[in-house]
């Protein structure tokens, strides 16, 4: 596959991860976080093994494989979920927005650290321009980050999803992201639903008393933003590493931020669109996409028409 599909599919993926944000504030407002989570990932998990099945590329991993998969399983989804729940509980949408968008230089130094793959001279400029409007946008209106308990989760829960994608990449070497992310999501559900079951004791029952909008919601989120946004992500991390991928995490928060303004009343400033500015130029020189039209416009003007 081409690498310009697949940015547009990280676009969308981004996309669908950022309406995740107001999707799961509504959710906990019925049934408690760690609790609807865990269901929610185990469904997303058996969506995957069921498209994965109709693919026909699911098959039985090896012993290594499982190795990778387990690691992946409680970093990518038991600690990190869990630990993102338990640190917006505590902190402020801002502190937390903020965290989250270190995502793509803690990918680059662990990747440069465990895959010995040292970005260049611009995917540095464009992970330091994209870091830069995420900061801008995320500190629009603030009065100060607030740290504390609830910013030191948000910052395990990142960094743990970090050192997963560290995992998926070495396991794409012999093992389909995909098919490792649906063993992934269904073996860190069962994590996560063991541990709602000590810390929200009356969470299951709360499920009773949803009213339908929470199930539509439930749906889309689970199906959508989880199954097929986790699929796509992992599968093109093993396409175009994870360092490049995770440029893409900038536009994360853009898009929560957006959408939350649209469908929980949050304001808009000019310096949200002045981050966007940022985020976008980031984007294009980390992941490569401005090299490759630059690459692309200077042989076309020396190419001889005939």
């Amino acid at each position: 596959m081409s690498r310009a599909k697949i940015y547009w599919m990280l676009v969308a993926v981004m996309f669908t991860w950022g309406a995740n944000v107001p999707m799961l504030k509504f959710m906990g407002t019925h049934v408690p976080p760690t609790t609807v989570t865990g269901v929610r990932i185990l469904m997303a998990g058996c969506a995957v093994f069921i498209v994965l099945k109709f693919l026909k590329i699911l098959r039985k991993p090896t012993k290594r494989e499982w190795g990778f998969i387990l690691v992946g399983s409680f970093t990518n989804v038991s600690l990190h979920q869990l630990f993102l729940n338990l640190g917006l509980a505590e902190t402020s949408a801002t502190s937390g927005g903020l965290i989250l968008g270190t995502g793509p230089i803690l990918t680059a130094i662990a990747a440069a650290i465990f895959l010995k793959y040292f970005p260049s001279a611009l995917q540095w400029l464009g992970l330091f321009l994209g870091i830069t409007g995420v900061t801008i946008a995320v500190l629009v209106g603030s009065e100060g980050l607030d740290t504390g308990r609830g910013d030191f989760f948000v910052f395990i829960s990142i960094l743990s999803q970090v050192l997963s994608y560290m995992i998926v990449s070495k396991a794409a070497r012999t093992l389909d992201p995909r098919v490792m992310t649906a063993y992934m999501m269904v073996i860190g559900s069962f994590g996560l639903i063991a541990v709602s079951l000590v810390l929200e004791p009356s969470g299951m029952v709360q499920f009773l008393d949803a009213p339908p909008i929470f199930w539509l919601v439930f749906l889309v989120s689970g199906l959508i933003s989880t199954a097929l946004g986790h699929m796509i992500y992992n599968y093109a991390i093993g396409q175009a590493g994870a360092t490049q991928s995770a440029i893409f995490m900038n536009l994360n928060p853009l898009f929560a931020m957006i959408l939350s303004s649209l469908f929980l009343g949050e304001i808009l400033t000019w310096r949200h669109f002045v981050g966007f500015l940022f985020i976008v130029a980031g984007v294009m020189l980390g992941s490569g996409a401005a090299e490759d039209l630059y690459k692309k416009r200077k042989k076309s003007r020396t190419t001889p028409r005939l």
